[in-house]
């Protein structure tokens, strides 16, 4: 099957006054129609200008190259800011993160939602009025059409969240993108809009990449996961193997975090990982992992550290692992003597 979007080798600089800043780095992965992919990470990692950059939203200081961003069998790299212009929004599309600040709060709902079709479409400004009302019923708003005359700031978070979630819907796009959907939201409304997003995705066949960094909305949304750490992906696998089957110290790391019904202790003690983010200014080498790793060796500050990539689809990048050669990899942290070699 041919993959809706595809990236190859991204790579994004922030030039600053203390040097280049290495955002992303050998960015790779694909994301299939009517499939939810998880760019997941700390604050910092890479995730959102990954995003920036498939969007072509990068901020002037940003340099990035690619060896291909796809879109349905057509390239994005090499285009025109006016073509640009023409798939986003109505190709792809990009729920933003914080909902209280990505609307316009001089304009009316209406006028938002309407834009995004008659700038993309030759329709009349009726069946735009009708469609954004069409929409704000889909995702669950009562009252639509006197909501079109509200703005943004009379309304709650939850229900800019669901704006958000009509205008990127607005043109029918086969990709979107949802940056940090649940930010700034109560849990209780952080349940219904993955609900919402995932009923539409599945209704519209929509490819959907979800970045985040709450694994418990991962393990109910995704297909796939790729973790990324220091601008880098360490780990990419199908949903059911990045939970039960880890690979990478850091993702390891991350599932310890995580308190397990039935297994952790009322009260007990979670995991947690050591150290910091080591700045990605500047030039970088091995693992940026290892300063925080527990199983961190010699070969771990390597100059060259690739992205091992396996038969099953799943990949990893830790040079402890690949010393080993190992076809099944999650194996080696369950082997003391052959950890502590």
């Amino acid at each position: 099957m041919n993959a809706l979007l595809e990236v190859k080798n991204l790579y994004v600089d922030l030039n600053l006054p203390a040097g280049s800043l290495h955002a992303v780095r050998d960015v790779s992965f694909s994301v299939e129609k009517g499939k939810t992919l998880s760019l997941v990470g700390e604050s910092g990692c890479g995730k959102s200008m990954t995003a920036m950059a498939i969007m072509g939203l990068l901020p002037p200081s940003a340099t990035f190259r690619a060896d291909a961003i796809t879109l349905d069998g057509k390239s994005l790299l090499g285009m025109t800011e006016a073509q640009l212009s023409r798939v986003r929004g109505s190709q792809m599309a990009m729920i933003f993160q914080e909902p209280m600040t990505s609307l316009d709060p001089c304009y009316t709902i209406g006028n938002q939602l309407t834009e995004a079709l008659t700038t993309h479409q030759k329709v009349s400004a009726r069946k735009a009025r009708d469609r954004a009302v069409f929409l704000l019923e889909k995702v669950g708003i009562t009252g639509a059409s006197s909501r079109l005359k509200q703005y943004p700031h009379q309304l709650s978070g939850g229900l800019r969240q669901r704006i958000m979630i009509a205008m990127g819907l607005m043109c029918g796009p086969s990709l979107i993108i949802a940056d940090e959907p649940t930010t700034a939201l109560d849990v209780t409304i952080q349940a219904q809009i993955m609900g919402l997003l995932a009923g539409i995705q599945e209704e519209f066949n929509m490819g959907m990449i979800l970045i985040t960094h709450d694994l418990g909305v991962v393990s109910r949304v995704a297909d796939d996961v790729v973790i990324m750490y220091c601008g880098q992906v360490v780990e990419e696998g199908s949903i059911t193997d990045i939970f039960t089957r880890p690979v990478h110290p850091y993702t390891r790391g991350l599932m310890a975090c995580i308190p397990v019904p039935g297994k952790t202790e009322p009260g007990g003690k979670l995991g947690s990982i050591p150290g910091i983010v080591p700045t990605p200014i500047g030039e970088l080498w091995g693992c940026s992992f290892r300063s925080r790793c527990p199983q961190a060796g010699p070969a771990c500050a390597d100059k060259d550290l690739s992205l091992v990539c396996l038969p099953d689809g799943r990949a990893y990048r830790c040079a402890r692992i690949q010393a080993r050669g190992l076809s099944h990899p999650e194996t080696v942290w369950d082997d003391p003597e052959r950890e502590a070699n």
